[in-house]
């Protein structure tokens, strides 16, 4: 098959080495699945990765601090406009469609539910815009992995509907993103269902989630891990990977399909802090409207840790809220302190925090499975001075940091110590990672 962009454009968007004939044959069959079935050529294609949540486990709804980095899979997106306003997905994997009309209801399901989202608030908050498009998606994410590929797909349809329909011509959409941070922030919206700036908010997934995921895929950077809170959207710094660093992430085998089978799992955990705020709104008279901002004001956040200790909420015990409010507090905390050791190359602290991390996860915000835990032990019997389940939680990955090893030979042993402690049946994935560069198109077509 004949590679349709040039690989020299590939190299240039800063992945290692060892992933640019990976990326390239992706996009290819993006292409090629495009090509397949519309018989047209792509006029547009674009790369979207998906991303390692480093620490910052359920905190960027609540204000909280995230640390992030895009990985080198994603999704290989290729694209080409048609003319009667009709949205047709083809997915190269799986060999599936989604077709889509923005303009009506009804119910979608699976991953064309995302699609339908996108198109759907787009064709509200942008009413009259040419969103006709043909298009393709290729992807190598493990599935409801916790590498969020529900928010990658979110953000490549974004991406494609934005250029087919000129939507940063539009003055709404120049009033209110104006940067990829607020284009992030707007798209974590639309997953949630939730308004942005006069954009008005429209039907969602069914998840009450943040902009973690979306602002990792389009403002990450090669080589670099960096922080971000969401409410405000706000970078917060940056540290490079010591060069001898690489993360490896594996599959539990257990899926952690947040609009899906744990979405009310999920969600109870972003209800809890909606509960903690409102507390503190209704008795206190605060009108912080962030948890990390309700604790950033020390009267403020007196009140709340006050307020709970006698609360007697309907849907939550007075444990229950204890134990969300002590893992925001310290899981936000630790975010800073893993960039500077990072920055430092400190692998020590780095094992104390996200052990820490992990140990918070499964007794406060309980959102571990045996599964998890399991794997998360293994990591570190088999050599890594680093090692947490990442992500939404109830099933999904792992990632492990290791130094100077032979990267395959330490997968290996992390898997058997794995199996041995689970019996795990069936196959598991693996892959090396280093720092990935955020979402970007493919111009050399």
């Amino acid at each position: 098959m004949t590679t349709f962009v040039s690989r020299r454009r590939i190299a240039g968007a800063g992945f290692a080495a060892t992933d640019l004939a990976a990326r390239t044959a992706l996009i290819d069959r993006a292409e090629s699945a495009l090509r397949g079935a519309t018989g047209a050529p792509p006029q547009w294609a674009w790369f979207v990765p998906g991303r390692i949540e480093v620490l910052g486990k359920h905190t960027d709804y609540a204000g909280g601090a995230s640390l992030v980095a895009a990985v080198p899979r994603g999704f290989a997106v290729a694209a080409t406009p048609r003319d009667d306003g009709t949205i047709a997905v083809t997915d190269a994997r799986w060999a599936t469609q989604a077709v889509i009309e923005p303009g009506t209801t009804g119910d979608v399901r699976g991953w064309a539910r995302y699609v339908a989202v996108v198109a759907r608030r787009f064709a509200d908050n942008f009413p009259g815009a040419s969103l006709g498009v043909d298009v393709a998606i290729a992807s190598d994410l493990p599935r409801a992995a916790g590498l969020s590929s529900s928010s990658a797909l979110i953000v490549a349809m974004a991406l494609v509907l934005a250029r087919r329909g000129r939507l940063d011509t539009r003055p709404e959409w120049r009033e209110a993103i104006r940067t990829p941070l607020d284009l992030a922030a707007y798209l974590g919206a639309v997953e949630a269902g939730r308004g942005f700036r006069g954009l008005r908010a429209a039907g969602g997934v069914g998840t009450k989630g943040g902009s973690e995921d979306h602002t990792a895929i389009l403002a990450s950077a090669p080589e670099r891990l960096r922080a971000f809170t969401c409410l405000p959207m706000q970078a917060l710094g940056e540290a490079a990977m010591p060069t001898s660093w690489t993360f490896v992430v594996m599959t539990s085998g257990v899926h952690a399909d947040k609009a899906g089978r744990v979405r009310g799992q999920y969600n109870r955990a972003a209800d809890a802090v909606a509960a903690l705020v409102e507390l503190c709104q209704q008795a206190a008279g605060s009108h912080r409207e962030s948890l990390a901002a309700i604790l950033a004001g020390e009267r403020d956040g007196r009140r709340l840790r006050e307020l709970v200790v006698r609360s007697t909420h309907p849907a939550f015990t007075r444990e229950e809220l204890e134990a969300r409010l002590a893992h925001f507090i310290a899981e936000h905390a630790r975010v800073c302190e893993a960039l500077e050791a990072f920055r430092t190359a400190d692998r020590d602290r780095l094992g104390e925090l996200t052990a820490a991390s992990q140990a918070d996860a499964e007794r406060l915000l309980g959102n571990q499975v045996p599964a998890t835990m399991a794997l998360t032990r293994a990591a570190r019997q088999a050599g890594a001075f680093a090692a947490t389940s990442f992500g939404a939680g109830f099933g999904g990955s792992v990632w492990a940091l290791v130094e100077g090893h032979d990267v395959e030979s330490f997968a290996r042993e992390w898997e058997c110590a794995y199996r041995a402690s689970m019996l795990v049946q069936g196959p598991l994935e693996w892959f090396a990672a280093r720092p990935a560069p955020p979402a970007f198109e493919v111009e050399d077509i």
